[in-house]
């Protein structure tokens, strides 16, 4: 589910609780959070609702002005409509996480832990890390050509290396956090 950055504000501030989506298959779960770059949301409720059955009150916690609003933003999407209750949790936990390059023995494999399993049968983690760590900033599709992956599995593999706040997203590509180049410059022996 995208927010942008003026909703977020907005569901920050308090000002909205209620967001709008049409889908084939809802993204969001009621009890489960949003992970964003600006923090977390925290999902209240998830309803399909007929869009007849939306009420001024319900577009007002939503921010809209009236039903054209919401239209205008459904456009000609597909999909059911669903009423998502939402309120701000607070920061996004990965920045903290990113920034902490001090690693001790135990983060160091308790980490080596969790990347040994997301490798698999197919080691990617260190390869990627120290892809990413050599080209900042590059696009995704260069860095999965680079690998010889498709860019969705790409970006897929890398959302999960910045949930352990190891890497982070620029506008254009990626770079090590302070704690994955930690990781990375440990001896192999602690992957």
């Amino acid at each position: 589910m995208l927010i942008n950055a003026d909703d977020f504000e907005a569901i920050r501030s308090g000002r909205v609780d209620t967001a709008f989506r049409r889908w084939i298959r809802p993204t969001v779960k009621t009890g489960g959070t949003l992970t964003t770059a600006a923090g977390v949301l925290a999902i209240d409720a998830v309803d399909v609702i007929a869009l007849n059955a939306v009420t001024q009150e319900d577009l007002k916690r939503a921010g809209f002005d009236g039903r054209d609003d919401l239209d205008a933003m459904l456009g000609d999407r597909k999909g059911t409509l669903y009423r998502i209750r939402l309120h701000y949790e607070g920061e996004d936990p990965r920045v903290a996480l990113r920034e902490s390059a001090a690693l001790s023995d135990a983060d160091a494999q308790a980490i080596g832990q969790t990347l040994s399993r997301m490798d698999g049968g197919t080691p990617w983690v260190r390869r990627t890390l120290e892809l990413i760590a050599q080209n900042p900033g590059h696009s995704a599709q260069e860095l999965a050509a680079t690998l010889g992956v498709e860019k969705l599995k790409f970006k897929s593999n890398v959302r999960r290396l910045k949930a352990l706040g190891l890497t982070e997203s620029l506008d254009v590509g990626y770079r090590l956090s302070a704690r994955g180049q930690a990781w990375l410059d440990r001896p192999i022996a602690s992957a």
